[in-house]
């Protein structure tokens, strides 16, 4: 049994609280809105839904967090690593990281050349893939918590 992850926005709560309906509908045991939501902010451990509404943050999701060890390709290139920094960019349409590699990546594709890089910025969206592209149309940065 695969568990989903907590609400952390209101937004996500809100949609939670609509599964909890479609749930309870499928049953046969209908319930309103009010209800589903109050069912919700139990689950979170809070006594009724304004409080957990006041308590969810209502912010976009951030993909990735300072400290997470993340995997992914770097130019095409495989890499591990820590996230140094995130900044939300563009309204939180996308995110702007520093990441800090384990071990250098050579981001050079030709025998007699070398290009080693340790640590990156780029910016991603929500998905973890940069909107930049090399020239065969690769992501820069396609990143995932490890």
């Amino acid at each position: 049994m695969q568990s989903t992850p907590m609400p952390a926005t209101r937004d996500q709560a809100k949609a939670r609280a609509r599964q909890i309906r479609a749930e309870h509908a499928g049953r046969g045991a209908a319930i309103s809105h009010a209800e589903a939501l109050e069912k919700v902010a139990a689950e979170l451990g809070y006594r009724d839904w304004n409080t957990a509404a006041a308590r969810l943050s209502n912010l976009p999701d951030v993909p990735l967090q300072v400290g997470d060890r993340v995997a992914g390709t770097y130019l095409k290139q495989p890499f591990a690593g820590r996230v140094l920094g995130v900044r939300e960019v563009h309204g939180g349409a996308s995110f702007e990281l520093t990441l800090q590699f384990d071990a250098p990546v050579d981001v050079v594709s030709f025998d007699s050349f070398s290009a080693f890089r340790s640590r990156v910025t780029a910016t991603i969206g929500s998905d973890g893939v940069s909107a930049s592209r090399t020239s065969d149309g690769r992501p820069h940065l396609e990143v995932a918590r490890a």
